[in-house]
């Protein structure tokens, strides 16, 4: 079919750059840098071995030193265990199984520790990860095969091919938690034979609206559903939300966030719990122990001590079998007594659950996702449920010929305008002051969205305002490029001034300790730099400190906070506004806030994009529109 013909073609594009870009991260690049970008840790201590499946070597390491650069290192990425006395040479490939903290795992694809790895200094590098890729494209071409069949129908669904059909007259369970768009949503997703769409905006209960779903689907026909996102954090949320309501959840890979109460979510943790293990530990510690004397006798001995070393490493091996097959067993066990799995999109196909299928499978976060990895657990679903919003961010993508060719327009996407009558619109929110979400509504979501009475008018004190627009326009705070990014040290400055001023007029209402959270948002990462500066040298801010953070968009998607700043950083005579034209970005920005967002912006620079003159009316016609020179 060619709709998979061109999917595999992007993916073959993104790939290319994917690797172009690593290879110009690590040829190029010294170990203190690739360090520093996140790629490696260095130096490391081992901390112990052990066997594992196949009979490959585990190491378990910790970072020793740099506990706090940020790192990229996850759970089922391949990576490089090494020495520095000879890079080059004495190196092994491995699998990252485990990641908490400053300590992994690296499964090696060796039987013992190389003699080198007490030489010297040790460290662990990511490798490009081709095995996702491979997993990716593997998908991509089953799908592609049973479409051409037409031996699947919810794949002739997806690719436009057919239209998806519902029961008439399910039943729909009362759930007194949820609203009347949330229960409409909950009875399409027990109607549909094979799709359903909950199209979830900012704030309206997206996750609460499937925690509900999927409860009921369990309960309509008694089968394990597979829950899957593109993130471990979306995948985490949904995971802990679950098992609070009593759902037995089996998480599949590594949890980003290492809370106790995740962890026991685990396959490794209900491993360790299994009644079957202690019998497993004790052969497992009997192999490494005949391991250990088959090291005793070098290679370079004489026959007899070969002989003898061969026949430890034998017997060892031959326990190992009995392990894995013990350890089989348990999982098998765990898995069929779980009602819910969760995993990332890829994280779907690891060997504990590759040859499952399910009946239905939901994709969290669809907005985000790559449509080719979504075809990894739709492969194994009768039924699937897309849930996000396709008017917030989308999926990042590092080549953008493949974005332009179409890579960036999610399945989510194509689904709400092939099938509109599978989607479900989320209706009512539970976030935002109807001033700071009325634009947002307008523009995006055809005015169908309101907030709900319990927010509608809420505000931080009688007679504030919830929405500002402060116009720098004609006070020549002209913006500069710094390295590719642009800043604007006016702009921040008035921001602050502008927040300084809102604290003293709170500070009659709050003390510091319950003072209103605040998030300054800027789309460039120059002018976060010069606002985090700034606020430091703003002694006025200083008693909120810990409730004021700074950061990309990106970074508060699926957040919210009491104050939203948004500074937009761009001013020139050209008009140029640069990725402000991602209007979707700056909904994911103006819809963070709860009870007041105030934007700082030039408007005449603006203007270049419909979207930002008519906000400018929006403010105007509720009187939220001010000029920079009030402070100036």
């Amino acid at each position: 079919m060619d709709y998979f013909k061109q999917l595999l073609d992007l993916l073959k594009t993104e790939r290319e750059e994917d690797r172009n870009q690593y290879r110009k991260l690590t040829e190029t690049t010294s170990i203190t840098e690739r360090r520093a970008n996140g790629l490696t840790w260095y130096p490391i201590a081992i901390r112990g071995s052990e066997m594992s499946r196949g009979d490959y070597l585990t190491v378990e390491v910790e970072r020793t030193t740099h506990q706090d650069i940020p790192h990229q290192l996850r759970s089922g990425t391949p990576a490089l265990f090494f020495s520095n006395h000879d890079p080059k040479t004495d190196r092994v490939e491995g699998t990252i199984s485990y990641q908490n903290g400053n300590r992994l795992k690296i499964t090696l694809q060796v039987d013992e520790l190389p003699d080198w790895s007490r030489d010297g200094k040790l460290g662990v590098e990511l490798l490009f990860d081709d095995n996702s890729y491979d997993e990716v494209q593997d998908a991509l071409k089953q799908a592609n095969e049973l479409g051409e069949k037409h031996q699947n129908r919810l794949v002739n669904i997806l690719t436009g091919q057919a239209s998806p059909t519902f029961h008439p007259d399910i039943p729909v369970p009362t759930i007194s938690r949820l609203n009347e768009s949330q229960l409409r949503a909950v009875k399409n997703i027990l109607a549909a034979n094979e799709l359903a769409v909950v199209h979830g905006p900012p704030g309206t209960g997206k996750t609460t609206t499937l925690v509900q779903a999927i409860k009921a689907l369990i309960n309509q026909d008694h089968k394990k559903v597979l829950v899957v996102a593109p993130s471990n954090t979306a995948v985490d949320l949904l995971s802990e939300k679950l098992h609070e309501e009593g759902v037995n959840v089996l998480r599949v890979g590594n949890p980003a966030r290492v809370s106790e109460r995740l962890m026991a979510l685990t396959l490794d943790h209900k491993m360790a719990e299994h009644s079957l293990m202690k019998e497993a530990k004790k052969l497992k510690k009997q192999a490494n122990e005949f391991k250990n004397m088959a090291h005793k006798y070098k290679r370079n001995f004489g026959k007899a001590e070969r002989d003898q070393r061969k026949a430890l490493f034998d017997e060892a091996h031959r326990i190992m079998k009995d392990v894995a097959s013990s350890e089989q067993y348990i999982i098998d066990d765990l898995v069929s007594k779980a009602q819910v799995i969760t995993a990332t999109l890829v994280g779907s196909n690891q060997y504990m659950i590759r040859n499952l299928t399910f009946h239905t499978v939901i994709i969290d976060e669809a907005g985000q996702a790559l449509e080719p990895a979504c075809w990894i657990p739709i492969l194994k679903a009768q039924k699937v449920v897309l849930a996000g919003d396709h008017c917030q961010l989308s999926p990042t993508i590092k080549s953008t010929e493949a974005a332009r060719k179409g890579l960036s327009t999610t399945l989510l996407e194509k689904c709400v305008k092939l099938h509109p009558e599978a989607v479900s619109l989320l209706q009512e929110q539970y976030r935002m002051h109807e001033q700071i979400m009325g634009y947002s509504s307008q523009v995006f979501y055809a005015n169908q969205v309101k907030a709900h009475a319990s927010v509608a008018t809420h505000s931080l004190f009688s007679g504030d305002s919830p929405l500002e627009f402060v116009d720098t326009v004609g006070c020549g705070f002209d913006e500069k490029l710094e390295g590719t990014s642009s800043t604007n040290p006016e702009e921040a400055a008035l921001l602050m001034k502008h927040l300084a001023q809102l604290a003293t007029e709170l500070s009659s209402f709050y003390t510091p300790a319950d003072f209103p959270s605040v998030a300054i948002i800027s789309p460039y990462k120059q002018q976060l730099t010069l606002l985090k500066e700034q606020l430091l040298h703003s002694p006025d801010l200083h008693p909120y400190l810990s409730k004021i953070s700074v950061n990309t968009i990106d970074s508060f998607q699926g957040q919210e906070r009491d104050i939203v700043y948004i500074s937009m950083t761009r001013s020139n005579a050209q008009g140029e506004i640069g990725f402000l034209s991602d209007v979707r970005r700056m909904n994911v920005a103006m819809t963070r806030a709860r009870k007041k967002l105030v934007v700082v912006g030039d408007s005449a620079t603006l203007a270049s994009l419909p979207f930002y003159t008519d906000f400018v009316t929006y403010a105007e016609g509720l009187n939220a529109y001010h000029s920079a020179w009030e402070w100036l």
